[in-house]
């Protein structure tokens, strides 16, 4: 309850400020002097702010202060005294041939630290922090390439992608549905067909390796090794883009996998390409350039 009569406490010789509850008054003790002087320099030091720094949301914006400073204009100052200061090697980068990028020591460990930045933002989220790969993304560790692993190919990759609708020039296939083609028997059978040969299967035997025939060798060929001008995989070792249980490989052959990579070349610079296309070859997958090295 309340009572509007404020009265003197007799135990203090505090006045009340007329509130009572349960017959417990409130009394009116002014706030310490100590407070209000804190109180009163943060109001004087959020005028002058306010005058002195952005402060104010606009609806563009915010209103610029008379020193017109922000942590924004610190940090793009900063980005570009370090573009600045890399000017030089990142020239070097684009003008220097991508198979003699690892026989300048300075320039590859320039290239593959820039590239390794370039990934962790770009390209981690879908290949993996460590480039492994998930179920639909590549394992860039290994040496098994859809569309081959020497740093041309690689480069090339990255910078148009594969089967985006933004680049005329992405790597593109198709991989048909089959289940509007075939029974489910007949995907069954091909199912098996397909898990068995990794275990050294002739791709043409039996009644999957007729179908695989009818169906499959035209891209991946006639010893179901694959064909890298199509992105199409090799069916005969171990690696499995989407996974090898029957209910996996029967959602493949039945509804057709479509990945898609985006094209890096439209969003990240020459160089910025080829210092990633430098990192992921050194991961240990990277394919030397036929010719190169007396590879074959």
């Amino acid at each position: 309850m309340s009572d509007d009569k404020r009265r003197i406490d007799p135990v203090t010789g505090t006045e009340t400020t007329g509130h009572s509850w349960d017959g417990i008054e409130e009394l009116n003790n002014p706030l310490p002097r100590w407070w209000l002087w804190t109180f009163y320099g943060t109001v004087v030091f959020s005028l002058i702010y306010v005058v002195l720094y952005p402060a104010i949301p606009m609806i563009n914006g915010a209103t610029g202060g008379v020193f017109g400073w922000s942590t924004r204009s610190d940090v793009a100052a900063a980005i570009a005294e370090v573009d600045a200061s890399q000017a030089a090697m990142r020239a070097s980068l684009v003008n220097t041939d991508l198979h003699a990028i690892d026989r300048n020591e300075e320039l590859f460990a320039f290239a593959t630290n820039a590239g390794g930045a370039v990934f962790r933002t770009n390209c981690s989220q879908c290949h993996g922090s460590g480039a492994a790969g998930a179920k639909g993304y590549p394992n860039l560790l290994d040496d098994e390439w859809l569309w081959g692993g020497t740093i041309d190919d690689i480069a090339y990759t990255v910078r148009h992608g594969i089967r985006n609708e933004t680049d005329p020039e992405a790597r593109y296939s198709q991989m048909p549905a089959f289940g509007d083609m075939l029974e489910n028997d007949q995907i069954s059978t091909l199912v098996d067909h397909v898990q068995s040969l990794p275990e050294g299967a002739d791709p043409l035997a039996g009644p999957g390796g007729e179908l695989f025939e009818m169906n499959c060798s035209a891209c991946h060929g006639a010893d179901a090794k694959g064909d890298r001008t199509m992105g199409a995989p090799n069916l005969t070792d171990a690696i499995w883009l989407y996974g090898d249980s029957d209910a996996q490989l029967n959602e493949v052959i039945s509804k057709g996998p479509f990945g898609v990579m985006p094209a890096w070349g439209e969003r990240l610079s020459e160089a910025e390409v080829r210092a990633v296309a430098t990192y992921v070859h050194s991961l240990g997958g990277g394919e030397p350039t036929v010719g190169e090295n007396d590879v074959p």
